[in-house]
């Protein structure tokens, strides 16, 4: 088998394309979470805690000298990140234990068994006195 056709059959095979499509889906989800946090939360986040913006938070660990920047410990963009990490986190979490609860039902409904042929109850039945016998 070719390379080619292997790399065919490799990208065409549904496990592939729904890998691809939950990442697509899951980026776009990652911005829309990272703008939900920047935009929506944190601004109240700051006006609470006294106008602090958290991403301006920093450490100067060496002044700027004449054309060269100030060398800076940017810990707000940090603190930033653990908070849109947390309410992804819950948001994922939510998501899936809603996901479960649905299978959840589904399993619980009862399945009814399929009513045996004639010759399947014979065949058990032999079975059953095949049994006695030994």
């Amino acid at each position: 088998m070719s390379m080619l056709q292997e790399f065919k059959e490799f990208a065409v095979k549904g496990n592939a394309i729904d890998m691809a499509v939950g990442i697509i889906v899951g980026a776009a989800f990652g911005k829309v979470i990272s703008s939900l946090v920047a935009d929506v939360f944190m601004p109240p986040i700051g006006v609470l805690i006294g106008g602090v913006d958290f991403t301006k938070l920093a450490f100067t660990l060496k002044e700027a000298v004449g054309n060269t920047p100030a060398v800076t410990l940017n810990y707000g963009n940090f603190i930033q990140t653990l908070v849109d990490f947390t309410i992804i986190a819950f948001v994922i979490f939510m998501a899936v234990k809603f996901i479960n609860r649905l299978k959840k039902k589904e399993a619980a409904v009862p399945t009814v068994a399929p009513e045996l042929s004639r010759e399947e109850q014979l065949l058990i039945e032999i079975r059953d006195l095949l049994k006695e016998r030994k």
